[in-house]
């Protein structure tokens, strides 16, 4: 046999054509059929099991569970020959109890099949024409009963149990609704219709008496104990254009596309079109569920109503309506919802509804969520994925990731993880995709239409047309190895294309290759086969929809593994490429992934050097509208930060205000109770003045009136015993007369007891007469008895003689047998002889041994010796190894225990974690929105600093100018007074000019006095240095004065904006404390309601003083809660301050500004400059 095993290790599929399709294990986990297969599904953990169908299976009809929940039953067709196939779901894994195969009468298919209350019945129905129902025993296989339920061939859809009863059954069908009870070995009809027969779809018990059963004209009835009681219709929720171009459609999907051997479809062409109208108005209840509140119903295409008990006698009321959501993917969202239900299933504990469609989905909701949003309409959801509801027509992996794609006749592409069993994408075309090849990448897909090629990229959630190319029907297409190639076949020619620049780089046409080898396919036709990229193993898959896997060089003889897969012929199949899984698809929709082992060891080595990669593709639009979203995200997160921090603000002085308000209301009102509670206090000690005088009083009262009543009484006594003397004397007079009156009615019973003995003998009489026919009727029964057991024991005589004779032809056998063993035994004496006579001649040589041997034996005392010290040895340390595996084993009952509480660790972990996360989320997102207004403020913080060391900054700059032109002035003076004198002297020379010697001398005076020699060498260079410090300082003063400008208008704008601001807040800070004013008004009158009534019940209930006076430690919290008051006031105090400090700085530096133009007359540019901005301001 071969080596290689394949193991299923998931299913995306669903076979909608099995009647009662969804059946609930337990809350969580379902069985439902997939391919050849059922499944078992955990909703939550979304782990599948499986139970394989039977070997040449051609397909299921029929589910049903056990009530108990431990069995299922599957019907199914197996070499043409109809089977029920009985598995025990509590085991693992699933076990076949019985099976069912061999029936005593004709049929040809069980369509509908189900178990009794107490799971110890089946009853089953056959189809048309046998259309049998049969009732049996089916742990003995016994059949307890068989009835004809229909003879004019009409089709039927479902048979039930009674929940209560093992004895009623329930079958349904076109124009068939009856009750049958199992009695005296046959099934009796109970019931019988009254009016026109309609076709009826669907039923479901709701107690031991009451069913319900669905029309396809959108009717409902209710029948108890068989007569109907009540009956509502279903109207469509639709528009009518709407239904008008839908309907059509859906009908042809039903009768073409799911052909469900349980749907319920009329088989005669007339039916149809009579009725095609009605149906294209009137919704069909397909399927009905009971649940502990009512019934669930399908209501036509995609809707499915809840029906609870009404109020009215025997009625039900619609409650709620729920709709399969419509599928954005499909390229029409308005067809996606339309599809019928064909099976609704609730949960054992009605936590969760199932349905299934006939496009081979299935949808859950949660009826707990549902209730929660009650008045709307709620969805369905998917289970896991939406699924192919057509055959697969393409199949292909890639190598960079763990993907799979498959195009479908149901006009989709999708893409699959199988390391996740997830879906990641899906679309849905106009046109069926016939093939489809993945890129290598795992980025780009190849699909194959019927009028074009199309390559297309794998986006993060979408599947985009990039380039198409004119090949029309392309059935195949596949990337090269490396991936820079990919083929097309249209006809029996091949297109090439490159697939960087997309040019068509050659054509081939035909095939001319001859075989080499040929191997047989034993009795099935292979339709697909894959070989592994060792080049050691091929699969392969047959028509039966089984895979066959086997080693190469392929087998001549039966030398491989098959395993049941699909319900239809297989149509494509790819293994991956690290070999480790193989993927398959049929015409049933189904895709099987299977895990590949080698026992051998060889093909499955090979390991990943490469990990798959996590790239996906996304358009730069998509990006950057994701970008521009986060952004607008951004700011309203932050606009909401700066509202609610404001709303916080104005919470907590209002909460504050109200506080204050609140104790001070408390404070008065303690004081008002401490003067009640004295007023009360005075009223108390009158009353209890009062209260004992009225005591006293009536006290002597109630003497007085004890003494009146003894008189009286004593009066009333001595009557009443007259009174009982003549009462004495009229009963003795009563019992004389009693006495004659019983003994009259002792002759009166005496009489009438004769009378009835002689009846009774009468009587006794005729029974024993009769009793005397009785046992002559009981002889002759007797001897009936006794002839049949006379047969009996003829027929076992008959039996045992046949047995003696076949006994005796054995013991013949035996004896000839014996006669030849003689034979043998003299030929083996002869041997014998010869074989002592050796035996002497050993002898010799043993008594030769023997001497050796005592030799030897000393020798072997000598070693035993050792041997016994080393077992001795041996035996501590195999006790000390002993020791050591106890320790061991119990090492490893404590790790299994301790692997036991890890696991149940390990779940409530995820669980927990599954809490936290969101939170952790959520503190992670406020702790980042914290960081970051941290991170602003130190930023503003940093702003201000950095602001007030460059206004020091200019300040210190403004004084060293200030310094520079006054030293700068003071030279001038200096100058001008040294200008004067030079003048003067200059003068006084010049009235020399007739005096050369002294106007020489003199002008050597000035020289000397005015010139000196280092003023001379840099009078040049101080003149040019002057001017251009003074340019540049003028400059640099030109520029601090347009800065400071510029500061002073943006700090003048932001102080208007905050004093606005600060108004606005004051206003409405004047609303609120208006509105407090109001409301205190009202507390304060309700204060003076409640202080009347808290009087008026101290005075009813009478409660001592000290109860009510306040203790000392009661005023402290309100001493603590006038702080923050004291605080909000400072604040407020503090940003009036604040205010008028910038007001005053800004009136300061407005000032400023206009008398800085003063000192143009030392800056005359600079004036300039000046009086133009300010005329362009």
């Amino acid at each position: 046999m071969s080596v290689i095993v394949a193991q299923a290790l998931h299913i995306f599929g669903f076979q909608s054509r099995v009647a009662n399709n969804i059946c609930f294990f337990d809350e969580q986990i379902i069985v439902y059929p997939a391919g050849n297969s059922c499944v078992k599904y955990h909703i939550e953990q979304k782990w599948q099991k499986f139970i394989p169908g039977s070997e040449k299976s051609q397909g299921m009809l029929a589910l049903a569970i056990s009530p108990n929940r431990r069995y299922l039953a599957i019907s199914e067709i197996l070499q043409d020959k109809p089977t029920i196939t009985i598995y025990e779901l509590s085991s693992v894994p699933c076990k076949k109890r019985k099976i069912l195969n061999s029936f005593d009468f004709a049929v040809q298919e069980f369509i509908s099949v189900a178990f009794s209350p107490d799971s110890k019945y089946l009853v089953a129905q056959t189809g048309p024409p046998e259309s049998n129902l049969a009732y049996w025993m089916w742990e003995k296989q016994r059949t307890m009963a068989i009835i004809k339920v229909d003879v004019q061939n009409n089709p039927l859809y479902q048979v039930s149990f009674n929940p209560q009863d093992n004895t009623q059954v329930c079958v349904t069908g076109y124009g068939i609704f009856k009750l049958f009870r199992y009695t005296e070995g046959t099934l009796k009809q109970t019931n019988f219709l009254r009016g026109e027969p309609q076709n009826y779809l669907s039923h479901a018990w709701l107690s031991e008496e009451k069913v319900v059963v669905g029309t396809d004209t959108g009717k409902i009835y209710l029948f108890d104990s068989g007569d109907l009681r009540w009956e509502t219709s279903i109207e469509r929720k639709e528009i009518v254009s709407e239904v008008d171009k839908e309907e059509p459609q859906q009908d042809s999907e039903s009768l073409i596309e799911f052909p469900a051997h349980n749907s319920p479809e009329i088989s005669t062409e007339v039916v149809c079109e009579t009725e095609a109208q009605q149906q294209a108005f009137l919704p069909r209840v397909s399927a009905i569920a009971a649940y502990s509140k009512g019934f669930a119903c399908s209501a036509g295409p995609g809707i499915v109503l809840l029906f609870e008990k009404s109020d009215e006698k025997e009625g039900y009321r619609e409650s709620r309506e729920i709709r399969i959501p419509q599928d954005q993917c499909s390229n029409d969202p308005n067809q996606s919802d339309k599809q019928d239900v064909v099976c609704i299933a609730f949960s054992p504990a009605e936590e969760t509804l199932l349905i299934s469609t006939t496009k081979n989905q299935l949808y859950l909701l949660s009826i707990s969520a549902a209730e929660i949003s009650k008045g709307e309409t709620a969805h369905f959801e998917y289970l896991n994925h939406p699924i192919h509801s057509a055959s697969i027509t393409g199949l292909d992996t890639c190598i960079r990731k763990p993907l799979v794609a498959t195009c479908s006749l149901d006009k989709s592409v999708r893409i699959w993880n199988y390391e996740n069993n997830t879906l990641d994408l899906y679309k849905e075309y106009q046109e069926e995709a016939y093939a489809l090849s993945l890129h290598p990448s795992g980025l780009y897909v190849l699909v194959g239409f019927a009028d074009k090629l199309r390559l297309m990229n794998l986006l993060i959630d979408d599947i985009r047309t990039f380039k198409d190319f004119t090949v029309r029907g392309c059935r195949e297409c596949a990337f090269s190895t490396g991936g820079h190639l990919f083929a097309a076949v249209n006809g029996n020619v091949i297109h090439i294309y490159s697939a960087i620049s997309f040019e068509n780089i050659i054509n081939l046409k035909g095939h001319n290759g001859k075989i080499l080898r040929e191997v047989p396919t034993f009795e099935v036709a292979y339709t697909f086969i894959v070989v592994s990229h060792s080049g050691r193993m091929v699969f392969a898959g047959t028509s039966a929809g089984t895979i066959r896997s086997m080693k190469y060089p392929l087998p001549v003889h039966k030398e491989y593994n098959e395993y049941q897969a699909h319900a239809g012929p297989v149509t494509k199949m790819s293994i991956t490429a690290d070999d480790q899984f193989l993927l398959t698809s049929a015409e049933d929709g189904c895709i099987f992934i299977w895990k590949v082992y080698d026992k051998e060891g060889r093909g499955l080595k090979r390991e990943r050097d490469v990990p798959y990669s996590d790239e996906v593709l996304i358009t730069r639009t998509d990006m950057e509208e994701k970008t521009q979203i986060m952004l607008e995200l951004k700011t309203r997160v932050e606009e909401l930060k700066m509202e609610n921090e404001y709303q916080l603000r104005l919470k907590d002085m209002n909460y504050n205000e109200k506080i204050k308000e609140l104790t001070e209301k408390f404070i008065q009102e303690m004081e008002s109770l401490k003067t009640k509670n004295q007023v009360l206090k005075a009223d108390k000690e009158k009353q209890e003045a009062q209260h004992q005088e009225q005591v006293a009083e009536l006290t002597e009262k109630q003497a007085r009136e004890v003494q009146d009543l003894e008189s009286g009484n004593n009066q009333k006594l001595l009557l009443e015993f007259e009174k009982y003397q003549e009462l004495q004397m009229k009963s003795q007079r009563m019992q004389e007369d009693y006495e004659k009156q019983l003994h009259e009615m002792e002759e009166h019973k005496n009489q009438a007891l004769e009378e009835l003995t002689e009846y009774y003998e009468a009587k006794l009489l005729e029974k024993t007469t009769q009793l005397e026919e009785a046992q002559d009727e009981s002889r002759t029964q007797l001897r009936e008895f006794e002839e049949t057991k006379k047969q009996i024991e003829e027929d076992e005589d008959r039996e045992i003689q046949d047995i003696k004779i076949k006994y005796e032809r054995r013991l013949r056998e035996e004896r000839e047998s014996n006669l030849r063993l003689k034979g043998e035994t003299g030929i083996m004496r002869k041997k014998f002889n010869s074989l002592q006579k050796e035996i002497e001649e050993r002898c010799s040589d043993i008594e030769a041994m023997k001497v050796e041997q005592q030799k030897l034996q000393g020798i072997i005392k000598a070693l035993e010796k050792d041997i016994q010290g080393l077992k001795r040895e041996i035996q501590e340390r195999d006790e000390t190894i002993q020791d050591k595996e106890k320790r061991i084993y119990d090492l490893k009952k404590k790790n299994q225990e301790l692997e036991k509480f890890k696991f149940v660790l390990d779940y409530k972990i995820k669980e927990l974690k599954k809490q936290i996360e969101p939170r952790e989320n959520d503190i992670k997102a406020m702790k980042e929105q914290i960081q970051e207004m941290e991170g602003e403020l130190e930023r503003f913080h940093k702003q201000n600093t950095q602001l007030e060391l460059n206004i020091s900054e200019l300040r210190l700059k403004l004084k060293a100018t200030d310094r520079e032109m006054h030293k700068e002035m003071q030279k001038e003076r200096d100058m001008e007074a040294l200008v004067k004198r030079f003048k003067t002297d200059l003068h006084n020379c010049v009235g020399l000019i007739q005096e050369p010697k002294k106007l020489k001398e003199s002008i050597r005076d000035i020289y000397e006095k005015y010139v000196q020699k280092a003023d001379m060498v840099e009078i040049v260079g101080v003149d040019t240095d002057l001017h251009q410090e003074y340019t540049r300082q003028r400059e640099h003063l030109e520029r601090n004065l347009a800065t400071l400008k510029k500061k002073v208008i943006k700090e003048g704008e932001v102080h208007r904006a905050d004093y606005v601001r600060i108004m606005q807040e004051n206003v409405s800070l004047i609303k609120e404390i208006n509105e407090l004013r109001r409301e205190l008004k009202v507390t304060r009158t309700q204060v003076l309601d409640l202080q009347s009534t808290l009087g008026l019940l101290m005075k009813r209930k009478k409660q001592p003083a000290q109860s009510l006076a306040p203790s000392p430690e009661r005023h402290t919290p309100t001493i603590l809660r006038l702080n923050p008051e004291e605080e909000t006031e400072r604040i407020i105090e503090m940003q009036r301050l604040e205010i008028k400090y910038l007001q005053d700085q800004m009136q300061g530096q407005e000032k400023a500004l206009a008398v800085r133009p003063t000192s143009g007359s030392k800056l005359p540019l600079l004036e300039l400059d000046r009086s133009s901005g300010g005329q362009s301001h």
